[in-house]
């Protein structure tokens, strides 16, 4: 893949991320302000908050997971497998610009 057309897909990335962790916010509640339990009565913001939770964890890991691109990238190995060093097809990468590892790798990853 183009240098020029990676340093595309990880800006879209980055803006995807930094929008979802501003709609999030940084203080997300871990539990909600009343004691209710799942399936209670107006427990609704209970749910809410987990799923916030939720939410702003996996943007984290994007977070994290866009710098080690970015880092790749700069480095010159962005498109090459963590693990192999094998080409990541540039489908792939248009399609998840954070790839780490080809489909068959993180198929094994995933196992493991």
């Amino acid at each position: 893949m183009e240098p020029e057309r990676a340093r595309e897909l990880l800006a879209r990335e980055r803006a995807r991320i930094e929008e979802g962790l501003a709609a999030v916010g940084d203080d997300v509640p871990l539990e909600s302000d009343q004691q209710l339990e799942p399936g209670d009565r107006d427990s609704e913001d209970l749910y809410m908050d987990e799923l916030d939770e939720t939410r702003h964890e996996q943007l984290k890991r994007d977070l994290a997971a866009l710098e080690r691109a970015e880092a790749r990238l700069a480095a010159g190995t962005y498109g090459l497998s963590v693990d192999s060093g094998q080409p990541i097809p540039d489908a792939r990468l248009e399609a998840l610009p954070l790839a780490e590892r080809t489909v068959e790798e993180d198929q094994r990853y995933r196992r493991s």
